[in-house]
């Protein structure tokens, strides 16, 4: 794997800046669990397999920035990625944690366009790092392969509307609920793997309304903590509040 970058450091003008990246045969089983490629066979998985590159981040490099040019999707390997807009005063909207087998980067392969967002490592992570040009060639040689990418696309619009839908119908504390059950997943005990400021951007509010949230769960015994590990005491409560 390719070395450490500087904390902090972005390592992204545009896609092309990448640096201390070597090519890798990835991973097949990973590339065939990701929805965009599921229908591919062996063969078409290692072409893919073949072109792509591996990158290991370290917290706060910036795989790419909003408005920059593309010429790559990305599929993370393992730790945590953001997606997030800043407002031209420079606060940040946290809007999609992306975890090991999440893809994204994809939008521009379709569009032509430019980065919709920004994409930052908020641990140490490795990523695939997989170029467009190939993926062109494929869909065009076999467009009835473009079904995955239909259910794809129609999919992060549902995610969108239902995002959409939390803004107008869930107050703070049921959107802070909601975000705190999807971190844990179906655990008990887990942690909070980003900052409170982070937390608040993917939640859509001040980090005080979010931890004022927080707060309130903790004492209503809903939710315990130590240190910063949190353990859920009273699931169906939290799911009530955040519908």
């Amino acid at each position: 794997m390719g070395g450490h970058c500087t904390e902090g450091a972005n390592i992204a003008g545009g896609d092309g800046d990448l640096r201390h990246y070597h090519s890798a045969m990835a991973d097949r089983t990973l590339l065939s669990k990701i929805e965009l490629f599921a229908e591919l066979d062996d063969a078409t998985l290692d072409v893919i397999g073949a072109a792509a590159e591996d990158r290991v981040l370290v917290r706060g490099d910036v795989i790419f920035e909003e408005g920059s040019e593309a010429d790559a999707l990305y599929v993370v390997e393992s730790g945590r990625i953001a997606i997030s807009n800043k407002s031209f005063d420079g606060r940040e909207s946290m809007f999609a944690l992306m975890e090991r087998g999440d893809l994204f980067g994809e939008m521009s392969l379709f569009d032509g366009e430019g980065r919709s967002a920004e994409a930052r490592a908020l641990e140490t992570s490795s990523i695939l790092i997989i170029p467009y040009a190939p993926l062109r060639q494929i869909w065009n040689d076999q467009p009835e392969l473009l079904w995955p990418v239909i259910r794809l696309l129609s999919r992060r619009l549902r995610a969108m509307d239902h995002a959409l839908a939390d803004s107008f119908f869930l107050d703070v504390t049921g959107r802070t609920a909601k975000h705190l059950l999807e971190l844990a997943g179906d655990r008990d005990e887990f942690e909070i793997p980003i900052t409170q400021e982070e937390l608040a951007g993917l939640v859509g509010a001040s980090r005080e309304r979010v931890n004022k949230a927080i707060s309130s769960f903790l004492r209503l015994g809903w939710i315990e903590q130590q240190d910063r590990t949190y353990r859920i005491v009273k699931r169906n409560e939290l799911e009530i509040r955040s519908q």
